[in-house]
Order: structure tokens, then C-alpha cells, then sequence
């Protein structure tokens, strides 16, 4: 009673939602895609910025390339998902600022005129970003099996460049048979939450 989202979407978004590891080969299309980000793109990020950068992986020499980087565990659900996409941060988001906080332009020189500043922003502004669309994909009635099991720089190497850093790599789909091992426990309040 103390949560305005009923409960159909509480389980759909939260509750019910898990990480699959096989799928349906049912298509994800570009319309899905379109939703999901149509949605996620209003989550709050600092200033506005938005270094998320989602490149999907659907040709099948492109998820061979992918699925050689993948640390061997995640190799088979990689190799079948409908589709996976590569989440990174890129760490060039102030060049946008001017035109995503019209209001203080100048935030892109006063805040993020250092490389090592900006590299420090994407990764947390564009991680957040990637925990939005986790929750879009799930929105769209599909699961997303975002993955850190990967060589990073090897992902980096073959897909993106030295502007763009890999964050995860999420699998995305309808769940197939046998898609779900057992809920790991999660801690209580009392472990998490403390008031001053």
C-alpha cells in the first residue's frame, strides 16, 4: 500500500524480473529498442549529461567477435541471446551539454574541461544510465542479462575506442526454457538502511 505502481508492474519491473540465461529466438526489433530508449532517456543524471552509448550487436560476425571476448560462463547465453548490446561511457558526453542544459552551457568548461574528470563522471552517470535500461528492457515484457564478465579491453579493442569504456554487456530477449537458476538471497533493511 505504500508504493503508487501497482503490483502487476512492481513484479514486472522488480519482483518477478530475473536475469535469463536462455531464450526464446524470438526477434528483438528496432521498435522495441526505440521504446526502451524513448523511456529510459528521462532517468536523472548529473547536469543532464548523458554518456550512456548502447551499440547492438546483431549481425552474426559481430557476435562472434563479441562472444570470443566473453568469459566462458557467459559465452552460450551470449551466443543465442535475440540480441545483445554493448553498453559503454562515453567519456567525450560534455561536447552534448550545451545542447542538454541549455540553461548553463557552461558547465561543459566549468566542470568537465579535464579528461580525467569526465572519465570519472561517465562511469558513474553512464552506470546509472545502464540500470535504466535494465529496467526499460523490462518494461517491454523481456529480459535483460546485463553481464561484467568480459574482457573489457578486448571489448573495447574490437567495438569501441579509446573515447568509449565498456560497462556491461547485456543480453536481451524473451526467456526460453529452463531460463532462471535459483533467486539468490538478498540482505534485509536493517543490513542496508541506517538514519542519523
Amino acid at each position: 500500500m505504500s508504493l503508487v505502481l501497482d503490483a502487476a508492474a512492481q513484479d514486472l519491473l522488480f519482483r518477478e524480473a530475473r536475469t535469463a540465461n536462455t531464450f526464446t529466438d524470438e526477434p528483438v526489433t528496432d521498435e522495441q529498442i526505440q521504446a526502451i530508449y524513448d523511456l529510459i532517456k528521462y532517468g536523472p543524471t548529473a547536469f543532464n549529461q548523458t554518456p550512456l552509448r548502447i551499440l547492438l550487436v546483431r549481425s552474426p560476425e559481430a557476435r562472434e567477435r563479441l562472444v570470443r571476448h566473453m568469459t566462458e560462463g557467459n559465452r552460450p547465453k551470449t551466443a543465442i541471446a535475440p540480441l545483445v548490446a554493448i553498453l559503454s561511457a562515453d567519456s567525450e558526453f560534455h561536447e552534448e551539454l550545451p545542447q542538454l542544459l541549455p540553461h548553463f552551457p557552461q558547465a561543459k568548461d566549468a566542470f568537465y574541461a579535464q579528461r580525467p574528470v569526465r572519465e570519472r563522471s561517465a562511469l558513474l552517470n553512464g552506470a546509472l544510465q545502464a540500470a535504466y535500461f535494465i529496467l526499460g528492457v523490462r518494461a517491454a515484457g523481456l529480459a535483460a542479462g546485463p553481464m561484467s564478465g568480459f574482457d573489457s579491453v578486448g571489448v573495447q579493442k574490437e567495438f569501441l575506442d579509446a573515447d568509449h569504456t565498456p560497462l556491461m554487456v547485456v543480453n536481451i530477449g524473451r526467456p526460453g526454457e529452463n531460463a532462471w537458476f535459483e533467486r539468490s538471497p538478498r540482505l534485509d533493511i536493517d543490513a542496508v538502511v541506517t538514519t542519523v
